[in-house]
């Protein structure tokens, strides 16, 4: 089912891993713990994990930047198989917010960014297709609420070669599926109609499809390029998802508004027994601006403060969110475990404490708590198996592994933690530079970490004014900007980042000098006939670094005070 390319196989501990967690997988141990050291590939060891285990899997990471690097590698490994990316689709992102001791309501503000919203349709789509080769590598955003995969795959459009379709209907399905009707170039989620053809851009492709119609049947689907408008293939048939995670269908208006309205009435009645009557003036005109905007067409701003009223739940019940478009027997991986644990830990109080002020004031009605990310409780009961992938596990983990710890500590490449060095701040731009010029004259890249942006920023300026190819690198740069700079540092075009942190975003990404390995490592071996390199030389010296191998190739740490 999954087909694994690689031209490495499994070394030091990675085989003998892969076996243990396969084999607590069959022996249907829930939770497991891969403790694996940093530069130990564990990665690779959990792609053939997924390769031998075969069931649609759920990777886990506690930021955007991870979960790309994450997708990038999967997508090279799995070329054939469906590896998906569903993160937060937005580049900005400030929510509703209301602050009682100044009096200031602020609105949602927000910038999405079409790509992410892409990726996050794709991987719908591949969940939904039905196919089990699917890898969705995801972020916090996967707690939060969307649309039930029951309603969101009833509302899908399915065309057919040799359909007898109404165009006047379809166009009609489509504005229900949020496709905008267009007259000239086409963007995501947008459709243009022709004397004999409709042009539709799905939302989660890079293709626009032309439905060619002879008297209402449908006679031809082509696959067209965007940009050159070049035929790519003919298709038997297309889906046709909507263009929104969370939307209304036509009958479900009318019952939601009647559930909307009548706790508005409530609400009021609530508002004016205590004698805050700007508090009842405002949530009525709030809401009966909502309801007039869903009725007209279909959507508002803040439409899922809704959702419980859409989906006809009781209050307390959870939303849909990713994790209901797995089938039962799918296998999660948690990456990064000891951060990404204690961030889905407290994403459902920080929400209700910003939903409780919005509430209490009249700016929204008390279902509004309903849309939320879930509860830690409700987010543990979605788990199935488990593997918590950390270098410093925390206790949550390992009581839940119950011992069920697979150790990987031995590096595939033999490679031993670099040596630190400390120096003191004095003249420590001077020498800064002088290191990176070294380190440039050999093909290898440097990492700085400073304590702001704003220092990133600077030292980033300096740097490129006297000629080092450099780039920052933090919290302010896009998802995918990010993304391109880290390629960017692997294949040479830039040499410098300067960040203010260092975390794993950085692992797998070190130029190394294979020569000077390989020569050490043999010589090693012919001095040593018969034993074995990875576990014996790392016995020998895992606390020291004595050949010139080492010293030159796992790098240096330098710490300025």
């Amino acid at each position: 089912m999954f087909e694994l390319h690689s031209n490495f196989p499994p070394r030091g501990d990675q085989q003998k891993a892969i076996e243990s967690l396969v084999e607590g997988l069959k022996e249907n141990n829930q939770f497991q713990t891969l403790l694996g050291i940093t530069g130990s590939g564990k990665t690779f060891t959990i792609a053939n994990v997924v390769k031998q285990y075969g069931k649609p899997t759920l990777i886990l990471s506690h930021n955007k930047t991870l979960a790309a690097q994450l997708f990038n590698e999967l997508k090279s490994l799995f070329p054939n198989n469906l590896v998906e990316y569903y993160v937060s689709y937005y580049d900005y992102f400030k929510p509703e917010s209301y602050n009682p001791a100044s009096n200031v309501y602020l609105a949602k503000t927000l910038k999405i960014n079409n790509d992410l919203e892409k990726l996050r349709m794709g991987a719908i789509y591949a969940l939904l297709s039905g196919r089990k080769d699917v890898i969705v590598v995801a972020s916090v955003s996967c707690i939060y609420g969307v649309e039930n995969p029951e309603e969101f795959k009833n509302a899908q459009i399915k065309i057919t070669i040799g359909d007898v379709v109404d165009k006047k209907d379809f166009i009609f399905k489509l504005e229900e599926l949020f496709y905008e009707k267009k007259e000239d170039e086409l963007k995501r989620g947008e459709f243009r109609v022709k004397k004999n053809c409709i042009d539709i851009f799905i939302s989660h492709e890079d293709f626009i499809y032309k439905i060619i119609f002879k008297n209402d049947v449908v006679s031809e689907i082509q696959k067209i390029d965007p940009l050159s408008s070049v035929k790519i293939k003919n298709e038997e048939f297309i889906f046709i998802l909507s263009t929104k995670l969370f939307g209304l269908l036509r009958d479900k208006i009318e019952p939601s508004i009647k559930k909307i309205e009548k706790e508005l009435e409530e609400r009021v009645l609530f508002f004016e027994k205590l004698g805050k009557k700007n508090e009842a003036i405002r949530i009525r005109e709030r809401t009966e601006y909502d309801i007039k905007m869903i009725r007209e067409v279909g959507y508002c701003s803040g439409i899922e403060n809704y959702d419980m009223h859409f989906e006809n739940r009781k209050p307390g019940e959870r939303a849909a969110c990713l994790f209901d478009y797995f089938p039962e027997d799918f296998l999660t991986i948690i990456d990064e475990s000891h951060v990404t644990i204690p961030q889905f830990k407290a994403m459902y109080e920080g929400n209700k404490c910003r939903k409780m002020h919005l509430i209490d004031n009249g700016f929204r009605l008390p279902s509004a708590y309903e849309h939320r990310p879930l509860k830690f409780a409700e987010f543990e009961k979605c788990l199935k198996k488990t593997i918590f992938v950390s270098a410093t596990p925390g206790k949550y983990e390992l009581e839940k592994s119950n011992n069920k710890i697979v150790e990987q500590i031995i590096r595939p490449t033999g490679l031993l933690d670099p040596e630190i060095e400390v120096h003191p701040s004095k003249d420590q731009i001077n020498e800064i530079f002088e290191e990176i010029k070294k380190r440039v004259e050999v093909d290898e890249r440097v990492f700085i970490t400073t304590l702001t942006k704003k220092m990133a920023e600077e030292l980033n300026d300096f740097l490129v004014e006297n000629g080092v190819k450099s780039q920052f690198l933090h919290s302010s740069v896009k998802t995918l900007d990010r993304v391109k700079i880290l390629e960017n540092i692997q294949k040479g075009v830039i040499d410098v980042i300067v960040d203010i942190t260092v975390d794993g975003q950085y692992d797998g990404i070190k130029k190394i000098d294979w020569d000077k390995i390989n020569k050490g490592k043999k010589d090693w071996m012919d001095n040593n006939p018969g034993k074995n390199y990875y576990n014996e030389y790392h016995n020998e010296y895992r606390n020291e670094c004595c050949t010139e191998c080492c010293t030159e190739c796992c790098g240096y740490v330098f710490t300025f005070f």
